[in-house]
């Protein structure tokens, strides 16, 4: 077979191949730095004999393939998957069951984010060629080193997780496998709702009602606006900028125009629109005075001093990361009073949420 489907009978012929198949090795070839919405270049497929490469961009559709990763009846094995499951949902739906590498590997005591390449190398003695990483994908024709390059990521992929499975089963983790697998079949989690686009933001501090209003109304407006335009969120208004936004909250075009990186063309073109999300945030006139940095809490400090080092000790015990198991995140919470973290579910609550608890 060629090592690139670029036709539709050639696709559909495939897609009866990796029917029958009980596990498939899974990844894409994407860009988005210049649009909202990926563009999905290439796809490349493994089964345990033969790896290819699909061609979206020579293709009106992959119809095909949907049944196969939608089917129960495959499993598709990928590493680090959730911007792959992004990307196809719009043009295969929700692809599962996924047996993700990357997870796996962390449960074996490598870091949340170990690389596909640093996987391979430590479980099956392979070193893979790097050189095509910043590639376009998206220009053509590929080269038979690029072709090759996007092969490399699949074909190790299923004698991979069969090492991994092998590794789990020896330490008696299969079960936190699972639990961790579970999580990638949530379809809310790959897509966003404008309305909750301003949970996405960093570097807020905690705001006042009205102040709270503006930001999940300017979000809420930049998503749909990068979404109208399959532009970047960051094309549209850049964190930075809508965060001065929520702080100074302007009432004028003029002071909308004197927010420090205000592009001015923007004020110029939307920036009625910007007014009108601080108009229905109704925040009052003049707004609240901004909130001091809080002081350290020398007391809760010293409590998610006291929790880290227990969860660093469990895992030396378990030979985890400690991220593995919790964040610093995760315990700050705790020492909140927050009891609904992730610590406090699953298997990480048997080997350190119990503990934790009674440290509280």
């Amino acid at each position: 077979m060629q090592p690139i489907v670029a036709t539709a009978p050639a696709l559909a012929g495939l897609g009866a191949s990796l029917a029958a198949q009980p596990r498939i090795g899974l990844d894409t070839e994407f860009l988005r730095e210049r649009t909202y919405r990926a563009q999905l270049c290439l796809v490349q497929v493994a089964t345990a004999s033969d790896a290819l490469c699909i061609d979206p961009l020579a293709l009106a559709d992959l119809a095909p393939l949907a049944p196969v990763l939608a089917t129960d009846r495959v499993l598709k094995v990928m590493h680090a998957s959730r911007q792959d499951l992004e990307v196809l949902l719009p043009v295969a739906g929700l692809t599962r069951p996924v047996f993700d590498t990357q997870i796996a590997a962390s449960l074996t005591g490598l870091p949340a984010q170990v690389g596909y390449a640093q996987a391979v190398r430590r479980f099956l003695g392979q070193e893979l060629d790097k050189s095509h990483t910043r590639t376009d994908w998206s220009r053509r024709p590929l080269s038979a080193e690029q072709i090759e390059y996007a092969l490399d990521d699949v074909r190790y992929l299923l004698p991979l997780a069969a090492r991994l499975q092998e590794e789990l089963a020896r330490l008696g983790r299969l079960e936190w496998l699972a639990e961790e697998l579970v999580t990638l079949d949530d379809e809310r989690a790959l897509t966003i709702a404008p309305e909750d686009a301003w949970l996405r933001l960093k570097g807020l501090r905690p705001l006042d009602p009205g102040r709270e209003r503006l930001a999940r109304a300017l979000a809420a407006w930049r998503e749909r606006s990068a979404l109208e335009h399959n532009r970047p969120r960051g094309w549209i208004l850049e964190d930075a900028v809508l965060r001065e936004v929520v702080m100074q909250v302007p009432r004028t075009l003029a002071a909308l125009a004197g927010i420090p990186q205000m592009p001015p063309g923007l004020v110029k073109r939307r920036g009625a629109e910007l007014l009108e999300c601080v108009e229905r945030a109704q925040v009052p006139e003049p707004p609240p005075a901004l909130p001091g940095r809080p002081r350290p809490d020398p007391l809760k400090t010293a409590l998610v001093r006291k929790l880290s080092s227990i969860s660093q000790a469990v895992a030396r015990e378990l030979n985890l990361v400690p991220e593995i198991l919790a964040t610093r995140r995760d315990l700050e919470q705790l020492a909140d009073g927050r009891r609904d973290g992730t610590v406090l579910r699953g298997w990480r609550r048997a080997v350190l949420g119990e503990r934790l608890l009674e440290a509280l």
